[in-house]
């Protein structure tokens, strides 16, 4: 399975970005799929996943503010990332797990200034 992430960017504390991931080379759909982040000098942690029934998890630094969301006929995900702060400052990875199989994107660069 191979994962294309895209829409990060740089924007100032208290804007918005939203980050997509589309899984491709599978006639499956993924059981679940999240986003990663990870920060200089700090491991990578687990932002947001969704199921393909459409339950969701977030981490709590990031509840209330982002939204994880997926279209199964694309096998996409998407984060919506409001009231962005610089703590939000990581390389963020999408996942996607097809019966216990973890396949990771590239990684796309979301930095927030204060």
């Amino acid at each position: 399975v191979q994962l294309q992430a895209s829409g990060g960017g740089q924007v100032q504390a208290g804007g918005s970005l939203r980050l997509s991931c589309a899984a491709s080379g599978s006639i499956l759909s993924p059981n679940y799929m999240s986003w990663y982040r990870q920060a200089p000098g700090k491991q990578r942690e687990l932002v947001a996943g969704i199921f393909s029934g459409g339950s969701t998890n977030y981490a709590d630094s990031v509840k209330g503010r982002f939204a994880i969301s997926r279209d199964n006929a694309k096998n996409a995900v998407y984060l919506q990332m409001n009231s962005l702060k610089p703590e939000d400052t990581a390389v963020y990875y999408c996942n996607a797990v097809i019966y216990g199989l973890s396949s990771w994107g590239q990684g796309t660069q979301v930095t927030v200034s204060s």
